[in-house]
């Protein structure tokens, strides 16, 4: 576009506006019965009525900014300013002609130059913005990137978005179809684009193969119906986009094309996220001084961020890596400013005189721990780690808290611990029962807090699925019969927090994480949502177990007393509490058998101590396939309470 009409494009659009007008009133003088004459007594009152209705419009245009509007992007309201301007600037020159001009032209010749001016100024508009959209989609098919998408939705959002994308000359996505439930839509056309319905023949419409994208648009579904979409479209070979729930779009001023995500596991779980009152954990964090150890991790990080959101008096992120914990630090600060008193201590849980000191310099009225080693095939490799780190390193954290009194010390567990198979879940359950020897010897409440796996944490199956498809595949599962439990990690954090909000003596809380999923699915769902076909475009390899590997996970040990609490989704198992002499006999085989050097001493003192550590071989020849078996998934030595008996694995 020249640079002169970019510099003067007001000038230039009010000086096109006028011509207009001039050109229409000169023709409609010639062909009136005012045009039959020639002479001056014809012309001059044309000229000087023309001048002071031009000086009148000129007036108001100016008051209504009507030429401040790029009229490429106008609506409604900028369509109204022009007809106003020129309305209201006629009514004064009606009235200033009343008053000043002894000779005024007939009113119908008025009407007749204003209508027919207005139509041609529309038309040159509406001329120039249909212009203007052929330019783009020709450039955009010209473009190798352009992408033809499909939107579901034709709600405000999704009107929105189309809006947005047609009018953004830089977009690279090429709407063809518009899809809805609605029958009033259905067969209609929106900015020139077909909407068909409904939603659920999506795949039959998709046939051809010519949509490569489509986004949802409707932030108002229920987890479930979102998820039934999903699926849809995920059948369909495209790249899955959505738009945010309603409350987050509305937080946020930023155009919707950006708030456009891609879709994730999660949103195919099928269910609400979870949503907790807060009330209770609020109280315990708000004005609390409070200590998160792995704070740089993916658990302790989230933790972290919540616990910054409830005012605490002080938070200290500690955690022996120091890339993650400033990242941590500086994304903080950024949020809250001087508002939160943050500390960073680099530090590791296996040095006692160290996380003495930390303890007494900060003397923390809670503590989250969720500083530990969890992967499960590389302690299987490195099991005296896995004792120091998790064990003695829960010793003492354990041991600080009871010395400077903490008030409460959270320990973050794992479904691992239950009938362990792996040195990861062994040592988890020593952690648990560190913690229950502490009973009734402590001022400081000792709390455990058991789920499975998170969705997107540090070396989780997801981020290994979506590197292995972003390289063209082969996505690697190490038995297609594995199911695990799943929640996203803001999720189980907050469940950490309310069940820590609950807690009263020694305790181990067991989060209900729903569903147990097919890895095979969640692996075959996240090549759909990846926009290929699984076993065509992208293949999935087979490779067998891992180390220390189980095809299903529990919750419950089974050995205590399972209850409800106040909140449905956290159920509290109270065990028996460990002999501090007991403990003590364990920690002193389990410090000699690791100085000893020889891993296959740690593991025989594992085994010995914690009776239900099994191999994985003996656990999984049990294990009965859920498609082989109908009812709830149940194990055969635990009991389950009525939440749980249904999402609890198979054995």
């Amino acid at each position: 576009m020249p640079k002169l009409f970019v510099k003067h494009r007001k000038l230039l659009v009010f000086a096109m506006d006028m011509t207009i007008m001039a050109c229409v009133a000169v023709i409609l003088f010639i062909r009136s019965p005012m045009g039959n004459g020639t002479g001056d007594d014809h012309l001059w009152p044309l000229i000087v009525n023309l001048a002071v209705w031009f000086i009148c419009v000129m007036v108001f245009n100016a008051l209504f900014h009507t030429y401040d509007s790029l009229w490429r992007y106008a609506e409604g309201k900028e369509y109204l300013a022009l007809l106003s301007g020129f309305g209201c600037g006629t009514i004064l020159y009606l009235g200033c002609t009343n008053l000043f001009v002894k000779r005024q032209i007939s009113g119908l010749y008025m009407i007749s130059v204003l209508g027919a001016s207005l139509l041609m100024m529309l038309s040159v508009r509406f001329l120039y913005r249909a212009y203007r959209r052929g330019v783009k989609q020709k450039q955009r098919k010209a473009q190798l990137s352009v992408r033809k998408i499909g939107i579901i939705g034709m709600g405000n959002a999704g009107f929105s978005l189309l809006r947005e994308i047609v009018d953004n000359e830089a977009s690279p996505y090429e709407p063809i179809v518009i899809f809805d439930d609605d029958p009033m839509k259905i067969g209609a056309k929106v900015l020139d684009i077909p909407v068909k319905g409904p939603i659920n023949k999506i795949p039959e419409y998709l046939e051809n193969g010519a949509i490569t994208d489509l986004f949802l648009a409707i932030p108002s579904l229920s987890g479930e119906r979102r998820s039934e979409i999903l699926k849809l479209g995920a059948n369909t070979g495209c790249r899955l986009h959505i738009l945010p729930d309603r409350v987050k779009s509305m937080a946020t001023n930023a155009p919707l094309l950006s708030q456009i995500r891609n879709v994730r596991v999660e949103d195919l779980l099928g269910r609400e996220a979870i949503q907790l009152d807060g009330v209770g954990t609020r109280e315990m964090i708000h004005g609390k001084t409070v200590m998160v150890t792995g704070g740089g991790g993916s658990i302790g990080s989230e933790l972290c961020r919540q616990i910054a959101a409830m005012s605490p008096k002080r938070l200290i992120i500690l955690d022996v890596y120091e890339n993650s914990t400033y990242e941590l630090q500086q994304s903080l600060l950024r949020q809250y400013g001087s508002a939160l008193d943050l500390k960073a201590e680099i530090a590791t849980v296996q040095d006692a005189a160290l996380i003495s000191d930390l303890f007494k310099k900060y003397q923390p009225d809670l503590v989250f721990h969720a500083a530990a080693h969890k992967h499960v095939p590389l302690m299987e490799a490195s099991p005296r780690e896995a004792v120091k780190n998790n064990v003695f390193g829960t010793l003492n954290v354990v041991r600080a808290a009871h010395e400077t009194g903490v008030a409460r010390m959270l320990l973050i567990s794992t479904d691992k611990a239950v009938n362990p198979t792996s040195i990861m879940g062994a040592t988890k359950r020593l952690c648990e029962m560190i913690l229950s020897s502490m009973q009734g010897r402590s001022k400081t409440e000792f709390v455990a807090v058991r789920f499975g796996n998170v969705l997107g944490s540090n070396g989780s199956v997801i981020p290994l699925f979506q590197r292995q498809i972003e390289e063209g595949g082969p996505v690697t599962i190490t038995d297609r019969r594995i199911i695990r439990y799943f929640m996203t990690i803001p999720e189980a954090v907050s469940l950490v927090l309310e069940a820590g909000s609950m807690a009263k003596g020694s305790q181990v809380f067991v989060l209900d994480m729903g569903k147990p999923v097919s890895i095979l699915t969640l692996a075959e769902n996240l090549i759909r949502l990846s926009g290929y076909i699984p076993y065509q475009q992208i293949q999935i390899d087979e490779i067998g177990l891992r180390p220390g590997e189980k095809l299903f996970e529990e919750l419950l040990v089974g050995t205590g007393n399972q209850r409800k609490t106040q909140n449905e989704l956290i159920f509290v198992e109270d065990v028996q509490p460990v002999s501090p002499h007991y403990l003590e006999q364990i920690l002193k085989d389990l410090r000699v058998a690791v100085e000893s050097g020889d891993d296959a001493n740690v593991f025989a003192v594992l085994h010995r101590y914690v009776p239900e550590f099994r191999t994985a071989a003996e656990a999984n020849v049990r294990f009965v396939p859920p498609e082989e078996e109908q009812g709830s998934l149940q194990t055969e030595q635990v009991t389950f309470p009525p939440a749980l008996a249904a999402t609890a694995g198979h054995v």
